[in-house]
């Protein structure tokens, strides 16, 4: 796929953030949009942004992507809408916080639903119509936490990962079906967003402080230009695209130092923290 012109474009999570921001930037090329999110009045701000911008065409659907039968009855009816479907960008998100000692088995339910099986549900119910389009492209959000893992972020991490080796063997498996279907996997370092603020923390954490460390010392980059990056490895059929210099440099320093990088990322946390 080298244009995304009269494509259409399938972005979850789309009501703020990095989903809010490709959905302007893929309009901009040209794209064909249905945008979805829980929230509605972030996705009515984000569908009045893309009518002033002058996109050709726009769905809005309010949508919790860890409700599958939700999220089945959502595709059958974009590809009804639209004839076909070009690009998915499975983007929804949410962030928790907090040791593992206070964590509840609800916490984990929660974020998996979103984190995991909300890419599971859009990659399952759109990929049969990405490889009818004869060009498609599946796109997974991951998170370089889904490279290395950090303290306080078990079940996050462990999302995270699980979208990483999902979306790469979903990869392979089009490599050997040979179907004409690229496959994207994006890595974010600190992107200046709410995710934090709208997430979850256990019981003794403080979300306020929490999300004021993360925007002041962690969130270096806009939206807009980590959507920049994303639509340009996808225009370059990259299987693997980290967002941001920190993404970079936190997985090189995983890879260099091995298993010990957990000794060294335990110590720089508390730092982090005690700012």
């Amino acid at each position: 796929m080298k244009s995304l012109d009269n494509k259409v474009v399938v972005i979850t999570g789309a009501g703020s953030g990095i989903g809010r921001a490709l959905a302007l930037n893929v309009a901009s090329k040209g794209a064909l949009l249905a945008v979805s999110d829980w929230n509605a009045d972030g996705l009515a701000e984000t569908v009045d942004l893309l009518k002033h911008a002058g996109t050709k065409e726009i769905r809005s659907d309010v949508l919790d992507v860890s409700d599958r039968d939700a999220f089945i009855s959502y595709a059958a009816a974009v590809a009804e809408q639209f004839g076909r479907v070009n690009v998915v960008v499975n983007n929804a998100g949410v962030s928790h916080t907090g040791s593992v000692l206070e964590m509840e088995y609800e916490d984990f339910d929660w974020i998996m639903g979103v984190n995991f099986w909300g890419v599971v549900h859009g990659t399952k119910e759109f990929l049969p119509h990405l490889v009818e389009s004869g060009d498609g492209h599946l796109v997974n959000i991951s998170s370089i936490f889904g490279m290395i893992s950090m303290p306080g972020q078990a079940t996050y991490n462990a999302t995270k990962y699980a979208v990483r080796g999902f979306t790469e063997a979903v990869r392979e498996d089009m490599l050997v079906a040979k179907v004409p279907v690229g496959v994207t996997c994006v890595h974010p370092g600190g992107i200046k967003t709410g995710i934090v603020r709208n997430g979850r923390v256990t019981k003794g954490e403080d979300l306020d402080s929490l999300s004021r460390t993360f925007n002041k010392s962690l969130a270096r980059m806009s939206p807009e230009r980590a959507a920049e990056i994303i639509v340009n490895g996808v225009l370059n059929n990259k299987p693997r695209v980290f967002v941001g210099l920190d993404a970079v440099a936190l997985h090189n320093a995983g890879k260099f130092l091995g298993a010990r990088y957990q000794d060294l990322f335990a110590r720089l946390s508390q730092l982090v923290l005690k700012k």
